[in-house]
């Protein structure tokens, strides 16, 4: 048997692909929408894409399910579980509780999960050329190495309304009826990593064993002491905030995601035909350089979103394809650097790029406003703007600041003064400079406090400390 996890560092999402060597065959789980990794790794241990399914309806990322199985042919599988409201919109097998896909020595057994959702799966793999019994889970968002899977993100994400209780219960009795029953030794494989917003503690660690998360993890003793309540209240205290970006993908992913096929390379573009189409409004315009290189003068109306590790997240934050239908435009150094930023967007939705452009010559410019901290007491702001997370706010933040997460800032613009200025931060500026580009776009006058909260800090410590001297 093969088994190769598909890391994606942005969105710190894992897929895997599970080979029959025998037979030439394989099993692609929770593929992302950029599928050539997963045609690649086919190629190059001569296999076949025979089958490819999901853990559940995800929220964070738009799934390569439906995009893979019309590359390769493969059939698909969905969750049929959890009740009519979380029913996939698209044709594909269905998957319930003890149900299995087999491929060769291989056998793929569904175990329904709830808690993170209702539909929600995870995968036990019988390795047949070694046992009979089961060595690997694919636990999907439901165990984390050190943690579990949010069950709020249905309030947060998707109109739920105090779901998150009956999802922690869920996952109590998951645990308790379904992880905990295997082996100590069955060898756990998470769809999230550290950084993921699908739950508060992720671990770094690729993987880990059901014996040593029942030992180790935060939820063992509770479990251990049948203490229901207790791990409710420690589950539900203290989630990050879900990125509003999350309800599009919740919806796009139970309907079906369109499948792109086949995308050909990325145009570079004439600047100066690049600059009529910017005068006019009839493309957006994503600036992928630092925040730093960013003030120092950008396009006017440009979006900040870092090239990098971490494009598809900023990208969701920055730009929303349901209310905005102009075309991106990247600044990209070449071709091949074009298309990686788009690999990245692809992954949550953002398909309508048009081109790229290595240079600003002769395009519109600007240069955005920041605000010195010593200058922000007499400013008179309209609002001052917190955009780091809720729990960061709460851990210390400027005083009369207003909190509301760089993820969340474009969708709650009914929390946005109408006039006045904007003076918005984060920790170092990386994320105030995306949420910064994308309330620009939408029309707001706002101004970047230098070197954000870390800078406010650092010039209110020499204050204090000159005071007391």
């Amino acid at each position: 048997m093969l088994l190769e996890r598909i890391y994606d560092e942005d969105l710190a999402q894992a897929s895997y692909f599970i080979g029959c060597q025998a037979k030439g065959e394989a099993v692609v789980v929770d593929a992302r929408r950029d599928i050539a990794p997963y045609q690649e790794l086919a190629a190059a241990n001569g296999m076949k894409i025979v089958a490819v399914t999901e853990t559940h309806i995800h929220a964070d990322y738009l799934s390569g399910t439906r995009e893979l199985a019309a590359a390769t042919g493969a059939d698909m599988y969905v969750s049929g579980e959890g009740g009519d409201d979380w029913q996939y919109g698209f044709d594909a097998e269905r998957l319930y509780d003890g149900s299995t896909i087999t491929s060769g020595n291989i056998t793929i057994k569904a175990v329904h999960t709830p808690g993170h959702t209702p539909e929600h799966l995870a995968f036990l793999i019988t390795d047949g050329a070694f046992s009979d019994q089961p060595g690997y889970l694919l636990s999907g968002d439901f165990v984390f190495s050190g943690d579990l899977g949010r069950p709020d993100l249905l309030d947060e994400a998707a109109g739920g309304l105090d779901t998150r209780f009956v999802g922690a219960k869920q996952l109590f009795a998951s645990l308790r009826e379904k992880f905990l029953t295997l082996p100590d030794h069955v060898q756990v494989y998470p769809g999230h990593g550290s950084g993921s917003a699908c739950g508060k503690a992720l671990g770094a660690i690729p993987s880990t064993t059901v014996g040593y998360e029942r030992l180790y993890a935060w939820w063992g003793p509770y479990l251990a002491a049948n203490d229901e309540d207790g791990f409710v209240r420690e589950l539900l205290d203290g989630q990050p905030d879900a990125h509003a970006y999350f309800g599009r993908m919740k919806r796009q992913n139970r309907l079906g995601p369109d499948v792109m096929g086949p995308r050909s390379e990325l145009p570079q573009l004439d600047n100066q035909a690049l600059a009529g189409d910017l005068t006019e409004d009839r493309v957006t315009f994503v600036d992928t350089r630092s925040n730093g290189q960013v003030h120092q003068g950008t396009v006017t109306g440009a979006l900040n979103i870092p090239a990098g590790t971490k494009m598809a997240s900023f990208g969701a934050w920055a730009y929303d394809p349901e209310t905005d239908d102009r075309p991106l435009v990247l600044l990209a150094p070449d071709q091949e650097a074009a298309q990686e930023m788009w690999d990245h967007l692809v992954r949550v939705g953002i398909d309508n790029v048009t081109g790229f452009t290595p240079t600003l010559d002769g395009l519109p410019m600007t240069t955005p406003k920041v605000l010195a901290p010593g200058d922000l007491e007499d400013f008179g702001a309209a609002l001052l703007l917190d955009v780091r997370n809720k729990t960061e706010h709460a851990a210390g933040s400027i005083p009369g600041s207003k909190q509301l997460s760089a993820g969340r800032v474009l969708w709650h613009q009914d929390q946005l003064p109408s006039e006045g200025t904007i003076v918005t931060f984060c920790q170092s500026g990386v994320r105030n400079s995306v949420a910064a580009s994308a309330l620009r776009r939408a029309g707001y006058d706002v101004i970047e406090l230098d070197g954000s909260y870390a800078g406010w800090a650092a010039w209110n410590a020499s204050q204090q400390s000159t005071s007391v001297s």
